[in-house]
């Protein structure tokens, strides 16, 4: 009798706390892809600005100094376009989380619901806190 109980009590508790599992999984994939992209990122930027100083070193005269300049310029409009291209890639993924999320909540609703209402066909009413106050009214 008692292992029964037990037993009800450890499924119970799974599938009270799997939800919330998998919300952390999912948040924890979501940081782990996000911190990824970020780090791949960031290598990207300081990549590019350490090859511009490397060139601004090379400077030598006057003609060297208009070549920097243009490659400047060009590495300004490269550099625009790919913190774009970030912005944009960090919008999917953040859209995509939200969805996931959405469709975990949906599911987690919708498994409540089909617990309530099998509950209530087997004529079981759900367990309500109740509080008793022991304090006096003056």
């Amino acid at each position: 009798m008692q292992d029964k109980m037990m037993d009800a009590f450890n499924a119970q508790t799974r599938q009270m706390f799997e939800p919330m599992r998998k919300m952390n999984s999912l948040m924890l994939n979501n940081m782990e892809k996000m911190t990824q992209y970020q780090l791949e990122a960031m290598k990207r930027y300081s990549q590019m600005g350490t090859e511009r100083i490397r060139s601004a070193t090379e400077i030598s005269d006057a003609e060297s100094l208009r070549d920097f300049g243009t490659k400047q310029a060009e590495m300004m409009n490269e550099l625009s376009q790919q913190m774009q291209e970030d912005a944009r890639a960090m919008s999917e993924m953040s859209l995509q989380f939200k969805s996931d999320m959405e469709k975990l909540f949906s599911e987690a609703a919708q498994q409540m619901s089909e617990q309530a209402s099998a509950t209530t066909a087997k004529g079981e009413q759900p367990a309500k806190a109740s509080s008793h106050s022991s304090r006096s009214k003056s």
